[in-house]
């Protein structure tokens, strides 16, 4: 028997979890071949994220019998944001709150930190296996680990180390496109192959052959699906097939626009910012949507120069500006288009107006400077949903001022600032920041083809494209309203499916 659960993004678009799980399967040994261990220095402060060690290592405390007749894998760990059932930061939201003695694996869809961000957590429970993900994944996972263990776990330098240590051990890279076995054993077996997700660089959907008892099955677990045309990433391709299918539905409501109308849009948002001597804010996570904002404002400053040469661009965010640097050492895994502007002598990641603040010193400067000055201006920084990071500071300063505009160009989690910007910003309202409340006067704008995650007609080719139709689709990663209409849509387009909503 083949069982799939879900441990997170059942009910909003975040804390991403779920686990394929073969019954009747024996405990085998280790397949990352050690048995390493936390710092006993850090168990005080594990203890204080609700996870208490017991013997050698801390451990979750929903455990399954040693000889549990049980294997699986989770696709994801990820942290909950916003208000998604009342979750946050709680030690309840941050334990590993389900048993693992039976994980053989974690497959990493992405780098995103509502895929990733329990990770150490997961270790602290006691999870000793490999974490398998993409080449550039590799690259980037124990980079975006590091700013949420020093933003969310310990200052301790030596904890941080240790921790990104045993992460980078436990990694296997895989190239898009290659199987590689789990586990083969006599009661089964489980291997996963990678595909291109299009949503970041490194994003993969997974392909699971499982085999349990006489029941053998292909289960595709999305992740997240990137937008078509998106700029740098290819386009993501339907599995050549699919037995079950798990995906997301963060946009299973709508539709975005085609990249030339956003192209259009951000083109007339900055040039609002060019005629009145006013700052654009755009609040972007630091992988993937501000490199891809780059790529298209260096697009426009290429294509119209004149008085665009004046538009100074400043990425205020050390981690977006790391991770802007290893995407342009990744140029092999770019598309095409990507590629040939490279190949013509074109920097789409690195051109003359381009600034990269990195101390906070210079941060708090900038944010004074620009919220006085007339010098047009765009900031692109984190964090994307306005909950915290750098981005609360220019808001603060210049959320009042009708010069100034705000450019949101991905999802806005219910509970997070950034989605009450969205809302009341419009209407003339305040949004509170840090316990105070603040006007919002700046004009206020949303660009959705910007989102790096596909809309509704894209789920639905996606789906349409598996050549035999799934007998199993279930719909996680969304809001309740996304989650609705992308089910109604799927049952008409593929009716020998049961198209269903995990509780």
């Amino acid at each position: 028997m083949i069982e799939i659960k879900h441990h997170g993004a059942v009910n909003g678009v975040t804390g991403s979890c779920h686990e394929l799980r073969l019954l009747q399967a024996t405990k085998g040994s280790d397949p990352s071949g050690s048995d390493p261990t936390l710092l006993s220095a850090g168990y005080a402060r594990l203890g204080a994220i609700g996870v208490s060690p017991q013997g050698d290592r801390p451990r979750s405390g929903f455990r399954e019998p040693a000889a549990s007749p049980q294997a699986g894998i989770l696709i994801d760990c990820g942290l909950f944001q916003g208000q998604e059932e009342s979750r946050g930061s709680s030690a309840a939201d941050l334990a590993i709150d389900f048993p693992i003695d039976h994980i053989r694996a974690l497959v990493v869809t992405h780098v995103h930190i509502d895929h990733v961000g329990r990770i150490p957590y997961l270790l602290a429970a006691g999870f000793d296996g490999p974490i398998i993900c993409s080449e550039p994944s590799a690259i980037m996972l124990p980079e975006i680990l590091e700013d949420a263990l020093k933003i969310g776990f310990t200052r301790d330098r030596a904890l941080i180390n240790r921790v990104l240590e045993l992460i980078r051990a436990r990694l296997v890279p895989l190239p898009y496109g290659r199987w590689h076995s789990v586990f083969e054993e006599e009661a089964g077996s489980l291997k996963v192959r990678l595909q291109r997700a299009g949503h970041i660089l490194g994003s993969a959907y997974v392909e699971c052959d499982a085999v349990s008892g006489s029941g053998a099955e292909r289960i595709v677990f999305s992740g997240d699906l990137g937008a078509p045309h998106s700029p740098l990433l290819p386009e993501p391709s339907p599995p050549e097939r699919a037995d079950r299918l798990v995906i997301e539905s963060t946009y299973g409501d709508k539709n975005h626009e085609d990249r030339e109308t956003r192209r259009y849009r951000l083109k007339a948002v900055l040039e609002h910012a060019l005629e009145d001597g006013g700052t654009v804010l755009i609040p972007a996570f630091s992988i993937g949507r501000t490199q891809e904002l780059l790529y298209e404002i260096e697009g426009l400053i290429a294509e119209f120069g004149g008085f665009w040469n004046n538009l100074e661009i400043v990425v205020d965010s050390p981690l977006a500006a790391e991770f802007t640097k290893i995407y342009r050492d990744l140029k092999p895994f770019w598309d095409e288009e990507a590629r040939a502007l490279v190949a013509a002598g074109r920097h789409p990641l690195s051109f003359e107006q381009l600034t990269v603040i990195n101390s906070h010193e210079d941060h708090l400067n900038a944010v004074e400077y620009l919220a006085k000055s007339h010098r047009p201006c765009v900031v692109i920084a984190g964090s994307g949903m306005c909950a915290g990071g750098r981005v609360v500071n220019y808001l603060k300063a210049m959320l009042g001022d009708a010069r100034n505009d705000v450019l949101f160009v991905g999802y806005q989690a219910a509970g997070t600032p950034g989605r009450d910007i969205l809302n009341y910003g419009p209407r003339g309202g305040w949004v509170e920041l840090d316990g105070e409340r603040y006007d919002i006067r700046a004009q206020v704008h949303t660009v959705g083809g910007y989102s790096a995650h596909a809309g509704q007609e894209d789920l639905l080719r996606f789906v349409e494209g598996i050549p035999q139709s799934p007998s199993e689709i279930r719909i996680v990663h969304g809001d309740e309203g996304a989650k609705r209409a992308l089910q109604a849509k799927l049952r008409k387009l593929v009716p020998v499916a049961d198209v269903v909503i995990p509780d």
